[in-house]
């Protein structure tokens, strides 16, 4: 039976014909259930004097287990197991977002103000008022959000085609979250020049660019250039969305273990693009002692075959000069943040963190060390998955973010919004609320984006 939780990226239904027998409900839910699945809904679709159909929906771990429960149910006597679908896939078929038009085009008139000739008097007003197109176009309310393929998820390099179902999610997020229209752009391309000259000309379209799951180091440069070449905000949201959410989570860690946020040892596991923003924050906010761990080991300017990002991080941080491994790293420390790879942190070794350890195992879907272990020796554990407590789920943000950055028209993003946008979504948890199992609110929670937005705004 397999020992991780079931979840419903994996759930299916099948559907079985079975004998007409009171008690096959109850024998296929044993099975299931024997074999470590979750029975979440079991209809009968069809019954007859000798067969009834039934459509039973359980939820897996994993695509393997998901077989495994298959197998489980067919080899029921007399059940046939007719047809199998995943949920998820269903979920995805013709995509998931779609263009709607706000006004009616019924009549005549409809179409001669929506369109020719009336919308020829916009596209001139627009022309001698320019500062007017966010006004009088979907501009204002739009991102366009892009991205090359190159980082998809923890996946890997997929390329454009396989990424467009995760823009499509983000876009999904964005209309759900913050009422914006969010456009998946996925680029043929993973040459920077190009990639900067597409959405340099796409841009006009739009009233903010939000870069998605571009690997790094290219997307350091993508970003930087982007933002000083066009008039409308950049956001790439593994990097920002990412340190956003941290450092809220870790403002309130810090707020349980009764720790100062200037006096905290933070050790950064991963230089990537997340980590290279999540320590630029953490020294925004008053970090004064990170050290960063990659795979050459904690991070210190003299250590060789560093990347320009990596020297820039290493310039910056470690100033004890803590050489080695992770284990050399989280000796006396009070804070580990993890964005690397799965397993990383052997959860022995956060005895030999300071007492009162905070840990947040963000690599995802599998975390640097299992929650529950590393619960037994730290007194707030954190992770970016949706089934243990204190999720680190970047929806907390970007959709605020821009929302804030739409309605302000803002040219920019400025590290102080940042800040401003993390210590909005910390403030969200009312101090009767905070506890080591309660540290950042949940992602549906209803104030966060208008939090968020009037805190990025200035309001």
């Amino acid at each position: 039976m397999p020992s991780t939780a079931t979840a419903s990226s994996y759930s299916i239904t099948m559907r079985l014909h079975t004998p007409p027998d009171q008690g096959i409900v109850g024998a296929v839910a044993t099975a299931i259930a024997a074999a470590g699945g979750v029975v979440t809904g079991i209809d009968v679709v069809e019954s007859s004097p000798t067969r009834l159909r039934l459509d039973v929906t359980c939820s897996a771990s994993d695509g393997d287990h998901a077989l495994l429960l298959q197998q489980a149910v067919a080899a029921l006597g007399g059940v046939e197991v007719h047809k199998v679908s995943d949920r998820t896939f269903l979920l995805h078929l013709g995509g998931k977002i779609e263009v709607t038009s706000k006004v009616p085009l019924k009549t005549r008139d409809d179409l001669s103000m929506a369109y020719t000739p009336g919308v020829g008097r916009v596209s001139m007003a627009i022309y001698e008022h320019p500062e007017d197109v966010s006004r009088l176009t979907i501009k204002g309310n739009s991102v366009a959000v892009v991205t090359d393929g190159s980082a998809v998820l923890g996946l890997g390099n997929l390329g454009p085609g396989a990424a467009l179902p995760v823009m499509e999610g983000k876009a999904a997020l964005f209309k759900r979250f913050a009422n914006i229209d969010a456009w998946p752009i996925c680029l043929a391309s993973q040459d920077t020049e190009e990639i900067i000259k597409a959405v340099e000309m796409i841009a006009p379209g739009f009233g903010g660019i939000n870069l998605e799951d571009i690997a790094a180091p290219r997307c350091f440069e993508i970003e930087q250039r982007l933002r000083a070449s066009l008039d409308i905000p950049v956001f790439h949201d593994d990097q920002h969305g990412t340190a956003i959410v941290v450092v809220a989570a870790l403002t309130n860690a810090l707020r349980v273990v009764e720790k100062e946020m200037t006096r905290a040892r933070v050790v950064v596991a991963g230089a990537g693009a997340a980590g290279t923003a999540i320590v630029t924050l953490l020294i925004a906010a008053g970090v004064t002692d990170v050290v960063v761990y990659d795979r050459a080991g904690c991070l210190v300017p003299d250590l060789p075959n560093l990347g320009p990002a990596q020297q820039q991080l290493a310039e910056v941080t470690n100033p004890r000069r803590v050489t080695g491994g992770l284990h050399e790293a989280l000796r006396g420390a009070d804070v580990f943040i993890g964005v690397s790879a799965p397993g990383v942190l052997d959860a022995e070794w956060i005895r030999d963190m300071a007492d009162r350890s905070i840990v947040f195992a963000l690599a995802n879907p599998d975390p640097e060390v299992d929650p529950v272990e590393a619960a037994k020796y730290a007194e707030v554990v954190a992770s970016g998955r949706s089934d243990y407590p204190n999720q680190i789920n970047n929806v907390l943000a970007f959709p605020g973010v821009f929302r804030g950055l739409l309605d302000a028209r803002a040219r920019e993003i400025t590290v102080d919004m940042l800040l401003r946008a993390a210590r909005a979504i910390a403030d969200v948890v009312r101090d009767e609320e905070l506890n080591p199992s309660f540290i950042i609110p949940s992602v549906f929670h209803p104030d966060v984006p208008g939090a968020v937005a009037a805190a990025v705004r200035g309001d």
